[in-house]
């Protein structure tokens, strides 16, 4: 579970404050994939860096009495300076898993071979993409959190593997994904919100969230 108690987070841009979110209380229930419709600009990726304990709320608490995993396709615990095996094994340690574990895994599921023992910021974005969806994999969560659907690779054999291990993995956890786009949600989501206003906005079906998203970017 992650409970929002009276968040609150806003960024000066400058010329304004941007709202966020507004003294907002929500839940992620076990179980309940949610989707999170929003537009581009509007926060999503903050909401879902919040929830991964990756950025702090200005007021209020977040509670987590779940595993959370760090954003799917997030680079930023990734040194580029290392390798792709030196990073896992630092991963590995961060988690207390067994390095030998998780460099092994990673290096069978991104299939980069040697390039594998090369520091990440020698890497295209599609080998960028692969090793950390690798290693988000090679960890597990109780709740997965993706921002903006799934890493875009031209590597069909990795998106076929990937593909199989996450949804091994969905099968007994749950999902929270974030988009401007509804059709981005519809594979995962049971329900769904729609951030507006520094609210977000909860609703059983992704209908339902849509109804108000359509009105809100077409208004």
């Amino acid at each position: 579970m992650i409970e929002f108690k009276n968040v609150s987070k806003s960024f000066w841009t400058g010329k304004q404050r941007k709202v966020i979110l507004d003294n907002a209380s929500f839940r992620v229930e076990p179980g309940n994939n949610l989707g999170i419709l929003a537009p581009n600009g509007t926060g999503k990726s903050t909401v879902i860096n919040m929830m991964a304990g990756l950025e702090k709320p200005d007021e209020g608490a977040i509670v987590k009495s779940s595993r959370v995993s760090f954003p799917l396709g997030f680079m930023g615990g990734v040194v580029s300076r290392l390798s792709a095996k030196e990073n896992a094994r630092y991963v590995a340690k961060l988690y207390g898993l067994d390095p030998d574990y998780i460099e092994a895994y990673t290096r069978w599921l991104c299939g980069l071979e040697e390039y594998y023992d090369f520091p990440v910021g020698t890497f295209s974005s599609g080998m960028r993409a692969r090793f950390s969806f690798s290693l988000l994999l090679a960890l597990e969560f109780d709740i997965y959190l993706i921002d903006e659907g799934m890493p875009q690779t031209t590597d069909a054999e990795f998106n076929r593997k990937a593909g199989d291990v996450l949804k091994e993995r969905l099968e007994n956890a749950t999902v929270v994904i974030v988009s401007h786009q509804a059709k981005t949600l519809e594979k995962f989501a049971h329900s769904a919100a729609v951030l507006r206003d520094g609210q977000l906005y909860m609703f059983d079906t992704l209908e339902e969230a849509k109804q108000l998203y359509d009105y809100q970017t077409q208004g």
